[in-house]
């Protein structure tokens, strides 16, 4: 009854504290989708070169898309012209962050994260795609997207919008997020503290154990978040948490598998070497700058208190959560717009 208890305290206490974040980030996702449609994505980042390689990656990093939803909008993008390196630039860099990741990043894990995080996603796509463009000239397999069969002639941009933002998402998300904070309530109610630094030490030796905890646990960016928080509590170096942060949005198995039916063998294996060169890079020197950002968060993680608008804003994202669970999986409903 002890565990129980601590374990609904925890979740409770985590849920209140990213939810007011995590709803206005669905709230500007929404804003996103009516602004910058797919079609403008797919328009305005084909081409050779490295510009569109940078406009990829710098227009990934806000769109609120997982590592699943980014594989038809990047797919879609390189058969109207972009090249295998832009492409590969879009699927680095998108998967890290969104517009709803960051918020629940500020909230849960503070200011360094939320700035580290999208510059990260941003030097991993332009190095990627550059890699890419220099290495593999290879033609692509033919290959015909779905067409998007979304339309806007019929609706308002407020219900396109809306729907987007708090039917859509929390589907796409909904289940990987509940899942997320409850692996996060788990290890702060089970694990001792400073479990981490004393089982597997700090340095690159924890960061190599994320990633490989990472690739089974595939996680979106925004449900990767207090998973990353209780681990840094229970005594992991920031550094590795951001290992997990980065690898964990982009091991997905899907995603791995696509790139490698369109865009061959060889840039794949760049996009791999990419993700595990530029994460464990990341995280030593996220520790090396900033020696005292662990104690800071584990401080913060303990002191969270609870607000009235804190406690409104968990029922309201719980309701939208398991609404959205129940589109997903009760109803027989379009496939999940991946688009922003």
């Amino acid at each position: 009854m002890d565990f129980i208890k601590s374990f609904m305290i925890d979740f409770w206490a985590m849920v209140a504290e990213m939810s007011p974040y995590l709803l206005f980030g669905f709230a500007v996702a929404g804003i996103l989708k009516v602004l910058i449609p797919t079609s403008f994505v797919q328009r305005h980042l084909g081409g050779r070169g490295i510009w569109p390689i940078l406009k990829s990656s710098l227009f990934g990093i806000p769109l609120p898309l997982c590592s699943c939803g980014v594989i038809p909008v990047s797919m879609s993008l390189h058969k109207r012209g972009a090249s295998k390196g832009a492409t590969t630039a879009f699927l680095l860099s998108t998967p890290q962050t969104g517009v709803d990741s960051l918020l629940v990043t500020y909230s849960l894990l503070g200011p360094i994260f939320t700035i580290a995080r999208p510059i990260v996603a941003l030097i991993t796509g332009i190095i990627g795609g550059t890699a890419v463009d220099l290495l593999d000239h290879k033609p692509t397999t033919n290959w015909q997207p779905e067409p998007d069969h979304h339309s806007t002639s019929h609706r308002g941009y407020f219900k396109i919008g809306f729907k987007h933002a708090f039917i859509v998402l929390p589907r796409d998300i909904g289940t990987e997020m509940l899942i997320g904070l409850i692996i996060a309530a788990i290890i702060s109610v089970s694990l001792p503290d400073n479990f981490f630094a004393d089982k597997i030490g700090t340095g690159i030796v924890s960061m190599l154990a994320m990633m490989l905890v990472s690739v089974p646990l595939y996680v979106c960016a925004t449900a990767s978040v207090p998973i990353a928080v209780a681990l840094i509590a229970k005594g992991l170096s920031p550094g590795a948490a951001l290992v997990f942060l980065i690898c964990g949005p982009e091991t997905n198995a899907a995603a791995i598998t696509m790139i490698w039916r369109v865009l061959g063998h060889r840039t794949t294996f760049i996009y791999l070497s990419t993700v595990v060169v530029c994460a464990l890079t990341s995280g030593l020197l996220l520790d090396l700058l900033f020696t005292n950002l662990s104690s800071e968060i584990h401080s913060h993680y303990h002191e969270m208190s609870t607000s009235l608008f804190g406690h409104i804003s968990a029922v309201v994202l719980l309701a939208i959560l398991f609404y959205g669970i129940y589109r997903k999986h009760h109803k027989k409903t379009p496939a999940p717009l991946r688009t922003t």
